[in-house]
């Protein structure tokens, strides 16, 4: 495979063992990203000549004992860079740069990463398409018709078509997920609170939004693993009173696991191909040892679950929202109708419902959270779907709710989506992508791998045993060699 396809984890491993320099392995991809990214725009934002740089001091070093090694790569533009803005897609933020590093990023320096760029976003990171009026449109590289999603798109395009290193994205309703799943790679939600967010946000917010990570994305489960061990943990205010003692996985092979499978639900049905794609999966684990139920679920109400997300979701959303915004949200919250329960109903009621009520679904959602944690006494992971489907088209007409996909030959909002990554990232539980099948038409498709809260090495690594035992990561075929 060419070495821009390579693992996080083996590139680190040639650096350190000067089989390839720092400064070459840069090139190879400034080299791919001037052939081939200016029809994906994966990555608008570079700075090739100061990554050089950095790249001549990490060859001119004797050894190289960072975790690292002058690895290059990219981050998520939502992250702040020193000397570059971070705008989330919007045009008054457009040409100020920001001053400091996010502490992601600054830990990744620190580890030894040489960050030579940032990734496309959607504006506000509010949609599954990525594009916005600063960057442009950023396409899949599977398909170029078609969303890389997001609001990691950038990051999981850039990594599919072997334009980079490693990436780090956000995800509140599958923003690391989604992509991972429609561009062939992996990804890796955290629990909530373990990598501290600071740094990724418009200027002036300093809070940590609800249910809202910042996690890595990668080539392989492996570099999850890495990418995590260097990025979790408080910060240096919280630092003084915790540190992170994430539990060890109990398991080194896919023997004794006890897996639960869910494809589909009748509040968000999946399309036969990611059913089946997962299905297949559940049988080789059962094949291999594992104890696998597609039965087992937790003890609450899923479609509830979906309604208490999105109230929570535009809770921690409606910030962001501007005065004149909600005063039309409240004058058309004014109009509906109490049996109205449509997606766009419910987010309008969730951008501007009182305290009291968020504290309601709060209050709801941290019941929810103990059952998962009884659920997770019996059961080590959750596998189901990201999405309904694979990567579906790109540009779709209107609004976020008016939009339709299809599935199984029938209209279903896109909104929809959000219900596979909601009810357990509300909960704060960690979730895992890893590639597993292809659609018919040659679209990747994963698995969304779900672990109790602070269970995320387990998560990773039963990514890593279906990597090494079942299927890992493929270049797009015939597109990027």
């Amino acid at each position: 495979m060419n070495p821009a396809f390579w693992s996080a984890t083996k590139l680190v491993r040639a650096l350190r063992a000067k089989k390839i320099g720092a400064v070459e392995l840069l090139d190879l991809y400034a080299e791919r990203i001037k052939r081939y990214d200016g029809e994906i725009n994966a990555l608008p934002v570079l700075d090739i000549d100061g990554a050089r740089k950095r790249a001549k001091a990490f060859d001119r070093k004797s050894a190289r004992p960072t975790l690292l090694a002058g690895l290059p790569m990219s981050v998520k533009e939502s992250f702040d860079l020193a000397g570059h803005p971070t705008t989330w897609g919007l045009d008054e933020y457009r040409g100020q740069p920001v001053a400091t590093n996010a502490v992601a990023v600054e830990r990744l320096l620190r580890a030894g990463a040489n960050i030579f760029g940032k990734s496309n976003v959607p504006v506000l990171l509010a949609d599954w398409e990525t594009a916005n009026p600063i960057y442009g449109k950023t396409v899949n590289p599977w398909d170029h018709t078609r969303t890389p999603g997001g609001s990691s798109g950038g990051a999981a395009a850039a990594l599919a078509a072997g334009l980079t290193g490693l990436e780090i994205g956000s995800d509140i309703g599958g923003s690391i997920r989604n992509p991972a799943h429609y561009c062939g790679v992996y990804g890796h939600k955290p629990t909530w609170g373990i990598c501290s967010p600071a740094g990724q946000a418009l200027a002036g917010i300093k809070q940590q939004a609800d249910i809202s990570v910042v996690g890595p994305l990668a080539r392989s489960a492996d570099d999850l693993a890495l990418a995590l061990r260097i990025m979790a943990g408080p910060d240096s205010i919280d630092g003084a009173g915790w540190q992170l003692a994430l539990p060890k996985p109990a398991r080194t092979t896919l023997r004794g696991w006890r897996v639960a499978v869910l494809t589909t639900h009748p509040t968000a049905e999946t399309d036969a191909s990611v059913q089946a794609a997962i299905e297949d999966l559940a049988r080789f684990l059962a094949r291999r040892g594992a104890k696998v139920s597609a039965r087992a679920v937790p003890a609450f109400d899923l479609d509830e679950a979906h309604r208490v997300f999105i109230q929570l979701l535009r809770g921690a959303t409606s910030a962001r929202q501007t005065p004149e915004t909600i005063a039309k949200l409240m004058a058309v919250k004014a109009r509906l109708s109490p049996k109205d329960d449509a997606y766009y109903a419910r987010m309008v009621r969730g951008n501007t419902q009182l305290h009291k009520d968020w504290l309601i679904a709060s209050n709801r959602r941290h019941q929810m959270r103990l059952a998962w944690a009884d659920f997770f006494k019996d059961w080590d992971v959750l596998l189901c779907p990201n999405a309904a489907t694979a990567a579906f088209p790109h540009s779709m007409p209107g609004e976020r709710w008016e939009r339709m996909i299809v599935v199984n030959g029938k209209q279903q909002p896109a909104t929809t989506q959000m219900w596979w990554a909601g009810i357990s990232g509300m909960c704060y539980l960690p979730g895992t992508v890893a590639p597993i099948a292809s659609s018919a038409q040659g679209l990747p498709i994963g698995v969304q791998i779900v672990g109790p809260q602070y269970g995320d090495l387990s998560t990773i690594r039963f990514a890593q045993l279906i990597e090494r035992e079942y299927r890992g990561f493929a270049p797009p075929a015939g597109r990027y060699e």
